[in-house]
């Protein structure tokens, strides 16, 4: 049996990183792990200690016991913001590095080949999620668009523990591979519920990936959580594609 246990956990990955040359390349793997451990002394969080994973431009960390979620949401994402803004001042734009950032707190052991339990893969979903691509992408200004778990967004930023403001994030639904759920995105310097992020993803029944809906933006105001009952007088609109094979059968909701 595997040994329980729970870590804060980060991750990031540049936008782009297959597109540039390899100077370029060879300069974004070298500032990112520069910017990291520059953000985290910055923060107050102790880099020595951080286990991380390298992939070119994406690093995967696992912070020590007892690490701080409100450093890491706040000062250590401003930090980040700004080197980033330092090093991309007088970049052409094709060779600016911008990145994506996930922050989730949850279970993650070590293992044979790093880390396992269901914290390490919920964050990667969250930072590979095609929302979190969007809202980057929609930003062109923007030097970072982070991600963070239900579980840091609750107990972290919506309990004040930071400066950020919980308006300044906006929920989304995640649906990738096997993962379904749900993150609050940021992007520094933008109103995020204005941003277009195109189809958002949507979990499906069963908790997988279902289809996708175009929110234009910000969610309606006034729209019901997903899993609100419906309520007297509400028209209900059943959707099905494809063949049904229900002879006799009668389609509708009776009041």
């Amino acid at each position: 049996m595997g040994t329980f246990g729970r870590r804060l956990l980060l991750a990031v990955d540049a936008k782009g990183y297959g597109g540039v040359d390899v100077v370029t390349q060879r300069e974004w793997q070298e500032a990112i792990r520069r910017l990291l451990e520059e953000a985290a002394c910055e923060a107050g969080l102790d880099w020595e200690q951080w286990v991380t994973q390298v992939g070119g431009d994406s690093v995967f960390a696992v912070l020590p016991k007892g690490a701080s979620e409100p450093d890491l949401v706040d000062p250590f994402m401003r930090h980040l913001e700004a080197g980033l803004r330092t090093f991309n001042r007088n970049r052409r734009d094709e060779a600016r590095l911008r990145l994506r950032a996930a922050v989730h707190f949850g279970t993650a052991s070590p293992a044979a080949n790093g880390f396992e339990g269901r914290a390490p893969v919920e964050i990667g979903r969250m930072l590979d999620s095609r929302v979190l691509k969007a809202a980057l992408a929609a930003a062109p200004a923007a030097q970072l668009a982070l991600a963070v778990s239900a579980t840091v967004f609750n107990d972290v930023i919506g309990e004040a523990y930071t400066t950020i403001q919980p308006q300044e994030f906006r929920e989304v639904p995640i649906a990738e591979k096997e993962y379904a759920g749900r993150a609050w995105i940021r992007v520094p310097g933008y109103d995020v519920t204005a941003l277009d992020l195109g189809e958002t993803e949507q979990p499906g029944a069963g908790g997988s990936a279902g289809g996708a809906v175009n929110t234009g933006g910000a969610t309606a105001v006034g729209a019901r959580p997903l899993s609100a009952p419906t309520a007297p007088g509400d028209t209900v609109v059943q959707v099905i594609t494809g063949t049904v094979h229900a002879q006799g059968a009668v389609f509708g909701i009776s009041k």
